[in-house]
């Protein structure tokens, strides 16, 4: 006896140490915190950090350098004008060369300028990509989160109904004993608990599955152990016209105006491609040429040169003319992917506010319907100890009181869905 009191306590020392319970807050932070789609983004979000550079839009001075060193050997025959006949074979060369070039973009039809701002643009629409993920993964871990209460919500009827069934068969038992009840009410009553017991058994494998399905959110092992305590609360009251007017805060939408604004600063970064371009040159050379025959042995020189080199494009069969029209044609697509993309979210607001509103409205009768379904099962049981009601109404009133049940939870994750997507909508999840 002692060793299997001591085997019972461990276990329950055990589960309490792996069994971890979490609170939204909880659950938000380590989704966060482990979401390795929000650590890609970030990634791309540092890309476009570092491409945002005056040196990449071509703004900055180049500057190289170059060294070479050959070797030769000639045969030499050469004939001077005194007269003179030079005739070698095998002579030897020596060619070294050295330069060190800079070169200024002057002008280009402020395509450096334009680049730029793009580049801006990019690294702004990376961090509301970013931006929109979290919002997404944040909705999806709270979702994720109310359906596991939800869920646990259903098992608590059903627990709920199982204690009346009990109690139900201990009074059939009761009056079994002093001969006012028959063995059809005691197999009756007995099925029926075995029924809800089986249902709490799948009901339980629901929640263990709901669980599974949050530790993914939260990219954790799925096999962990965690707890869930939590009611399905509702927050601030929302407002239809308030969500409509916080339409632009969306990331998405934010993310499609800069699109837009990118395709713009292409047509301007197309079009300065048909300017001239100026820039300033500037050199140090260093070269030397030896022979060991031949009229010139040594040939030395270094020093450092200056320029402007202009590039004027005359024709190039219209290639930058066509690129420019399709890159209008590319801004106007992106001002109309905006323009869909807030038709959608605006359709998508109204569709679910009109479904938070009724649910709300809803929530409140099935409240009192509740309340009602459990004071009707008590009265109910009470008549059918005194012999006053059937165990079919016994049977009735629980049926009603679970339907009640189911509902008003029902209701009550859908009005927080409701809730948690028109927060997402306009960028302002509460956490």
């Amino acid at each position: 006896m002692k060793f299997f009191s001591t085997v019972i306590v461990s276990f329950f020392i055990c589960t309490n140490i792996f069994s971890q319970t979490i609170t939204l807050k909880d659950a938000i932070d380590i989704g966060l915190k482990n979401s390795l789609d929000i650590q890609v983004l970030r990634n791309n979000q540092q890309i476009a950090d570092i491409y945002n550079n005056y040196g990449v839009a071509g703004g900055l001075p180049v500057v190289t350098g170059s060294v070479a060193d050959n070797e030769q050997v000639n045969n030499i025959n050469q004939k001077l004008n005194t007269g003179e006949v030079i005739k070698r074979n095998g002579a030897s060369g020596n060619t070294f060369t050295s330069s060190l070039n800079a070169s200024l973009l002057l002008y280009n039809g402020s395509r450096v300028v334009t680049t730029k701002k793009r580049l801006e643009e990019l690294e702004l629409q990376s961090e509301q990509y970013t931006n929109s993920l979290i919002q997404n993964t944040v909705a999806s871990i709270m979702t994720a989160y109310y359906d596991v209460v939800r869920q646990q919500s259903y098992l608590k009827t059903i627990q709920g109904s199982i204690e009346a069934s009990q109690k139900r068969l201990e009074i059939v038992k009761a009056q079994q004993n002093v001969g006012m009840a028959n063995n059809a009410d005691l197999f009756q009553s007995q099925l029926d608990l075995n029924t809800l017991l089986q249902s709490q058994q799948s009901q339980q494998l629901i929640i263990d599955q709901s669980k599974t399905q949050l530790l993914l959110l939260l990219s954790l092992k799925p096999d962990s152990s965690i707890a869930v305590n939590d009611t399905i609360v509702m927050s601030t009251p929302i407002v239809l016209g308030e969500v409509l007017n916080q339409l632009p805060n969306n990331a998405d939408i934010i993310a499609a105006d800069e699109q837009v604004n990118i395709n713009e600063y292409l047509i301007r970064e197309t079009a300065a491609q048909r300017y001239p371009t100026v820039r300033l040159n500037a050199a140090y050379n260093y070269n030397r040429n030896q022979s060991a025959g031949g009229q010139l042995l040594l040939n030395q020189s270094n020093g450092p040169a200056g320029g402007i080199s202009i590039g004027i494009p005359i024709y190039n069969g219209s290639i930058y003319k066509r690129q420019q029209r399709v890159a209008e044609i590319n801004s106007k697509n992106a001002g109309l992917q905006k323009d869909i993309l807030i038709r959608n979210y605006s359709a998508s607001a109204v569709k679910t506010f009109q479904a938070y509103i009724n649910n709300q409205q809803q929530l409140e009768t099935q409240k009192q319907n509740v309340e009602l379904a459990q004071k009707l099962l008590d009265l109910v049981l009470q008549r059918y100890q005194l012999r006053q009601a059937t165990i079919l109404e016994v049977r009735q009133a629980q049926q009603s009181f679970e339907a009640t049940s189911y509902t008003f939870t029902n209701l009550s994750f859908a009005a927080k869905s409701a809730e948690i997507e028109l927060n997402r909508i306009v960028n302002q999840i509460k956490f």
